[in-house]
């Protein structure tokens, strides 16, 4: 735990878990900072990169986030985990909070906090994204406001929707439907009436990744094809291996009268020689 000192206390800073009572009870007895004493904090951060300062600043902040995340808990998160988010935003606008302009600490977090948390709830709230533009994370809270008080939305309040948010109906009705729809399974659990047809997405989604079995497989014997010519090359004698490493297996391949020359002997022979290194580099590879 870090010991951190406001007015001439020493507190355990505490962390959200699932005991929020403990946790609330930590937070309700550190005291509210007056705004003299904010701003005297505030400076020490900026001019002296005071972290002790810093900790003072978020720590009498503490309540404030929880007051802000509970009106987040009807997206069935945890309270715990929207406090820690909106904690996250709070040493966010710490750093960022400026003495001079004249307002309190907490009217210029609540935009961190809640933009923390926001993005908290988007990441988790469905097991695929609902909203991934900056216009549809702000649809998407604001139309699930609407939708609490309209319900099921007739025509007319799309449109009215619409007016209010400044998008078009068609992005209301996006959103909509990605709001009332619900994260398919991808297995779907075998069912026992062979007359139930049961579609999942692993039934019809294919990746285009290389299947792993078949990846390995190809690999094993790419590598025991590799092992298997090595061991055959090395079963012929020295003029044949040299041939056929020129001829094959070199970055530049000889022709069949350079080796004819260096061996003195006719460029058919060296073709003969090749053919029947060929055929039993072939006979050790099937016997293998």
């Amino acid at each position: 735990m870090t010991a951190l000192v406001a007015t001439n206390q020493s507190y355990s800073l505490p962390v959200a878990t699932g005991d929020l009572g403990g946790y609330l009870k930590q937070i309700s007895e550190i005291p509210v900072l007056t705004s003299e004493e904010e701003k005297e904090l505030a400076v020490r951060l900026r001019d002296h990169d005071d972290l002790e300062a810093a900790r003072q600043l978020v720590m009498s902040q503490l309540r404030f986030v929880v007051h802000i995340a509970r009106s987040y808990s009807g997206y069935g998160l945890p309270l715990a985990d929207l406090v820690q988010e909106g904690n996250i935003g709070l040493m966010k606008a710490v750093k960022r909070f400026d003495p001079e302009v004249g307002v309190r600490l907490i009217s210029f977090a609540v935009h961190w906090i809640r933009a923390e948390i926001h993005e908290f709830v988007i990441r988790n709230w469905r097991i695929v994204k609902v909203a991934t533009t900056k216009a549809q994370r702000k649809l998407f809270f604001k139309l699930r406001s609407a939708k609490k008080s309209l319900g099921w939305f007739t025509a007319d309040e799309v449109e009215a929707v619409a007016d209010d948010l400044g998008v078009a109906p068609e992005t209301v009705m996006e959103m909509e439907g990605r709001l009332t729809a619900n994260d398919p399974t991808f297995d779907a659990p075998a069912s026992s009436d062979d007359s139930e047809l049961v579609s999942s997405p692993s039934n019809y989604l294919r990746s285009h990744e290389p299947d792993p079995a078949a990846l390995l497989e190809s690999t094993d014997q790419t590598e025991n094809d590799h092992n298997n010519l090595v061991s055959a090359i090395a079963e012929l004698d020295d003029r044949s291996r040299d041939i056929i490493q020129r001829r094959w297996l070199g970055d530049s391949k000889s022709t069949l009268h350079e080796l004819a020359d260096e061996y003195n002997v006719s460029a058919e022979r060296i073709r003969q020689l090749e053919k029947n290194a060929m055929k039993k580099l072939k006979g050790f590879i099937l016997a293998a």
